[in-house]
């Protein structure tokens, strides 16, 4: 009897708590690049990377905060510049806000551009009333001379509005206090927009006899009316529908025979912008108006049809440069650090008795392996991810992809694939992961297949090492490493080219549809928070990708070691399949050390030089040859020509994705038939290109025998 009372005391005692502790669920919403994902972190403490692009968060991402010992969850649905739900983004916003019936909306606006957010504030007002307005980077626009009386705009929309610096710290306390302010305001009905006489007649008339508790009847009686939705779950939440759907049919025939039908669309945007205007003509006081001026003469060079592109490719050569130069030390470094650590281990091995075939495995194998990977690959992703997030951050992407939106479009393809493309720089990986931002599923595996032919940091090595020893060696420093720069750069345009040709090709065959149109906004140039920027490429991506890297690599050094160590006949298994390799690879303009290189290297680029130096000298292991020089006449002296180093520089540039990326490609499409598309099309097109390259080239020394 005891017992159950105080069974029953404790189940008490819970429910009291859980009542005591249960938060709001809230709902952020905002355009992109306003800062949205800042006041998230800022709220939840969750680290999601915020970038000054549009469309960055396409997922959506819960987390918690806790206020006056209560634990709200925050919801962040997808940057949306609307809710009229023509995009994905646009869908995901309006159907949570409208079905899930969230606490409270949060609608984070720009301080600098608030007219352009109005909209967003305004359709989600017409949703609910339980509104919060935050108007975020109130630093920059008092640097830019822009008074906002914010007292003035929560009066005009009547509801709470909050001032912040969300990336300074600055506003959370009273963004806490509006939020608890708000949550507890009674639902109620009421009309935030004027529309044209006849619609605005048949949205009440539908209004007073629609029947559906906890919904604004006004904004209801609009999206039944509206000619674009046809989504049940409008219908579902009548208990009238039926008296309701015959409404709806005879509001829509008046609205037909007096016009208001075809133009249902233009009549609520015009409706939108017209009050936007008038809210903010009353709100907003701009003293100067020079920074927009700024912009704009930036904008006028960097979207300019020859200077754009002209500052795209210098701004690429000059990423590259301090990419290849700054990484050579460090690298060196840490392959100075791993030569030691398998001296030591080496050491250890013997000291302990381990087997040689363990130690081999372990000390050659593994580590060895590893080492290559790290030090290949760590400097430069540490150099050159910081570098394209200050690009992100200073809002230069944008200008990318409206630049090149033009060539995608003749590719039957999205625009926003170029933001894909520039992230393949760093990693292939990331470029997949990052066409989440492309709404067309179509289109989408368009960006998916064809960000291979954008050269990773693996691959930068391989090709390096061959422009520096074949072709830029014919000039003396400085003047060297200027032509291998801008050989590089060629070679990297090469790999874009290809990515429009196979992206029209498989437009036209395996993926045919018509290019989606999307909006595309131009953010104002800010200044990157360089601590930031570093923190974030370092964690999120750096050493993300590295640690992916690694632990496809590891395997696979055992794999190599067992090749250039198993021996059948005194010949090892190394031999044998490159000697089986090459009658193929010579028709590719290669030998079968090469190929066989490629091939082994499929875990990861960095290390197919290592396992040619490894193949050539028989040394069981893999070497570092850091002399160029040395390098180069070890090639040469294995029968390596002109055209060798030719159809090397193109097979590394085409060729099948890492198994990192491939991982990422099946992950992202959830099917085998694209993954294995995705390793055929870019190893076909690079063997017919070697094929033709080779079979010119020695036609040219017939022709004309040096």
């Amino acid at each position: 009897m005891l017992f159950e009372k105080l069974m029953q005391m404790n189940e008490e005692i819970n429910e009291l708590y859980e009542k005591e502790t249960k938060g709001y669920t809230i709902a952020l919403l905002g355009n992109p690049n306003v800062g949205k994902s800042t006041v998230f972190n800022g709220l939840t403490g969750m680290k999601q990377h915020t970038g000054n692009w549009p469309g960055k968060t396409v997922e959506l991402a819960s987390g918690t905060f806790t206020h006056h010992d209560c634990i709200h969850e925050m919801i962040d649905l997808p940057g949306t510049y609307s809710l009229l739900a023509h995009s994905s983004e646009e869908e995901v916003a309006r159907n949570f806000v409208c079905f899930e019936k969230c606490d409270v909306c949060l609608v984070v606006c720009d301080a600098t551009m608030l007219e352009r957010n109005m909209n967003l504030v305004l359709q989600t007002m017409e949703i609910t009333n339980r509104v919060v307005v935050i108007v975020n980077l109130m630093d920059e626009a008092e640097k830019k001379h822009i008074h906002l009386d914010l007292d003035k705009l929560a009066n005009l929309l009547q509801v709470e509005v909050v001032g912040m610096s969300a990336r300074n710290g600055k506003g959370f306390r009273s963004l806490k206090e509006a939020i608890e302010k708000t949550a507890q305001k009674p639902l109620r009905e009421w009309c935030v927009l004027s529309y044209d006489a006849q619609l605005q007649q048949a949205i009440e008339r539908l209004a007073q006899t629609i029947h559906a508790p906890g919904w604004n009847h006004h904004f209801l009686a609009l999206k039944l009316l509206d000619p674009q939705v046809e989504d049940e779950k409008f219908y579902a939440v009548l208990t009238n529908k039926e008296e309701v759907q015959t409404m709806v049919r005879q509001e829509q025939e008046h609205l037909k025979r007096s016009g208001c039908y075809e133009q249902f669309e233009d009549i609520i945007v015009n409706a939108l912008q017209k009050k936007a205007k008038m809210i903010c003509d009353q709100c907003v006081k701009i003293e100067d108006g020079s920074y927009l001026e700024k912009d704009m003469r930036m904008d006028r060079i960097v979207t300019h049809k020859v200077w754009g592109f002209l500052c795209m490719i210098v701004l690429l050569a000059l990423i590259f440069w301090i990419t290849i130069a700054g990484a050579n030390v460090p690298s060196a470094y840490l392959s100075a650090f791993f030569v030691q650590l398998e001296a030591w281990l080496h050491q250890a091995c013997e000291q302990l008795h381990v087997a040689k075939l363990l130690e081999g495995l372990f000390v050659d194998g593994m580590v060895k392996t590893a080492g290559w990977v790290i030090a290949v690959m760590l400097p430069p992703m540490a150099i050159f991810f910081p570098l394209f997030t200050l690009l992100e951050d200073f809002g230069y992407l944008p200008r990318i992809a409206f630049n090149l939106d033009g060539f995608f479009q003749k590719a039957c393809t999205c625009g926003k694939q170029a933001l894909t493309m520039a992230m393949g720089f760093g990693c292939n990986a990331v470029g997949v992961s990052g066409a989440r931002i492309i709404d067309s599923p179509r289109e989408r595996l368009i960006a998916i297949l064809t960000n291979v032919f954008v050269p990773c940091n693996g691959r930068f090595p391989t090709l390096i090492s061959i422009i520096t020893m074949f072709f830029a060696g014919m000039f003396a420093a400085p003047w060297n490493g200027l032509f291998a720069t801008l050989l590089l750069t060629l070679v990297i345009l090469f790999g874009i080219f290809l990515t429009f040709l196979v992206s029209k090709f498989l437009s036209k065959t395996l993926l045919k549809g018509i290019p989606s149109s999307f909006s595309l906004e131009l953010p104002p140039y800010r200044r990157p928070q360089f601590g930031k920027v570093i923190l974030r490429s370092i964690f999120d991506r750096t050493l993300f990708v590295l640690g992916r890297a690694i632990s496809v690599a590891l395997p696979a050094g055992i794999i190599i070691w067992l090749f250039a160590n198993v021996e059948v006949q005194g010949i090892t298994i190394l031999a044998y399949v490159s000697g089986f390799l090459d009658p193929f690879a010579k028709l590719m303009g290669l030998d079968g050390v090469i190929l066989l290189a490629f091939l082994l290297g499929f875990p990861a680029n960095e290390i197919v030089v290592p396992i040619m130096i490894m193949a050539y000298m028989a040394s069981g292991s893999m070497n570092d040859l850091s002399n160029l020089t040395l390098l180069k006449s070890l090639f040469v002296d294995h029968g390596w020509t002109w055209i060798t180093a030719i159809c090397t520089l193109l097979f590394s540039l085409v060729h099948f994705p890492c198994a990192t990326t491939l991982l990422t490609i099946h992950k992202e499409t959830q099917s085998w038939k694209w993954t294995w598309l995705a390793f055929l099309i870019p190893t076909i097109l690079g063997i017919l290109l070697c094929m033709s390259v080779n079979a010119v080239a020695h036609l040219i020394l017939l022709i004309f025998p040096l």
